[in-house]
């Protein structure tokens, strides 16, 4: 029979050994963590919506309607929805880089709804006021989009690198500043009123017909092949070139980076600057995707915010934030499906408000465990310290004698 006391008190042991293990494991793999706080969230909200006496089955009757086109209950298949879905996905992601790419930095970019909403601005008037060729007039709205983004966030960057002004308050500000400076610029073009400009040429759009009729006149478009190419850029550019290794080693350790020759003062206002460029990307994506006009906001769009949520959700990597995307682009395009089948709007909010409230929980989990593991190893030297010759066992080298480390504690 083994003895219990023994087996407690080693490291790993018992019941409480195999609980650390399971928690260590899942803290030790950021997917596995993401994919577990997916999960919960749901399992919360599907408690939440059996509680106020719904049945749970309509929200996940809504998202396979939504991922697979298929209608559960009327047994018809309609590939709008999964346009749809792909189309509310896009500025997320980008927006979702915009946060992502800046962490690995070391920097906290709350300011992508302010490069998103001057990517946005800056491609409507390139559509509107740029000569109609075809293909160049899109191209240059869509790269004149990424340079305001860039702007807007490398302004922070040399402002964080130059005179150490936090990047959090700076891009909150930042934020309203693009907001109203969009409206004042806006409603000067002619023949705008309070809401919208008036409409793009057909050569400024972004619209792809072959997009469309497969997925069944959705308002999918060439922003997907754009994104496609977004998520291989950030991939490459953070695993795969020297540029990347100096932002992920500033990101690490700015001390430490500086001393072995990285200029870090120039990788925080680089890495704001391409963290601009997704998000303004994501405002050319809205602007000349989704809608034939341009738009005047009356506020803010609140793709920004949902970006750092899908970083967050993401890890900051570029395919984890990309699933990340799809994964609140569907609960979004899910929305309207659930209320029609008697699940409250709200159902949504609460599983993207609990993902991330899960994901945050994280380094709090690492936290107790690094403390158990302490608090283990210090039982173990206790208990080392009270066996007979214990000490002086666990001070002789391995395979010496234990004599050995009495005399060298003799001669001390």
């Amino acid at each position: 029979m083994p003895d219990t006391k023994k087996s407690a008190g080693k490291p790993g042991g018992g019941l409480g050994g195999l609980n650390s293990r399971i928690l260590e494991v899942f803290t030790g793999s950021d997917a596995l963590v993401s994919v577990a706080v997916v999960l919960l969230g749901f399992l919360v909200a599907t408690l939440i919506i059996v509680c106020i006496g719904r049945n749970p089955s309509g929200m996940y009757q809504a998202i396979v309607q939504v991922v697979t086109g298929f209608d559960l209950t009327r047994h018809t298949w309609n590939m709008r929805y999964v346009g749809e879905w792909l189309v509310s996905s896009i500025p997320l992601i980008l927006c979702g880089f915009s946060m992502a790419f800046a962490a690995r930095t070391g920097l906290f970019n709350i300011g992508a709804e302010g490069q998103y909403i001057a990517g946005l601005t800056v491609a409507q008037l390139l559509a509107i006021f740029f000569p109609p060729v075809p293909v160049l007039h899109w191209v240059v709205a869509v790269l004149g989009a990424m340079a305001a983004g860039a702007v807007w966030g490398g302004i922070v960057g040399f402002f964080k690198a130059r005179y150490k002004v936090s990047e959090v308050v700076a891009t909150i500000m930042m934020n309203y500043i693009a907001l109203y400076m969009h409206r004042l610029i806006t409603l000067k073009i002619p023949g705008s009123n309070t809401f919208k400009t008036p409409d793009f040429p057909a050569t400024a759009t972004l619209s792809s017909p072959l997009l469309a009729s497969l997925t069944n006149g959705s308002r999918l478009n060439y922003s997907l092949w754009l994104t496609l190419a977004a998520i291989i850029i950030f991939w490459v550019i953070m695993g795969k070139t020297r540029l990347g290794y100096s932002l992920r080693a500033t990101g690490l350790n700015k001390d430490a980076a500086f001393y072995g020759g990285i200029s870090v003062n120039a990788n925080i206002t680089t890495a704001m600057g391409i963290s601009g460029a997704f998000a303004g990307l994501a405002g050319a994506a809205v602007s000349l995707g989704v809608f034939s006009y341009g738009r005047i906001l009356a506020s803010q769009d609140g793709y920004g915010f949902d970006g750092i949520a899908v970083a967050l959700v993401g890890n900051s990597t570029a395919w984890g934030t990309a699933l990340a995307g799809l994964l609140f682009g569907m609960l979004k395009s899910a929305q309207p499906l659930m209320q029609s089948r008697q699940i409250p709007k709200e159902i949504t909010a609460i599983i993207m408000g609990l993902v991330v409230v899960f994901i945050s929980l994280r380094a709090g989990v690492r936290i107790i465990i690094e403390w158990q593991m302490k608090e283990k190893a210090r039982r173990a030297h206790e208990v080392a310290s009270h066996t007979p010759d214990g000490g002086a066992a666990a001070g002789a080298p391995h395979g010496s004698p234990p004599g050995i480390a009495h005399n060298k504690g003799g001669n001390k």
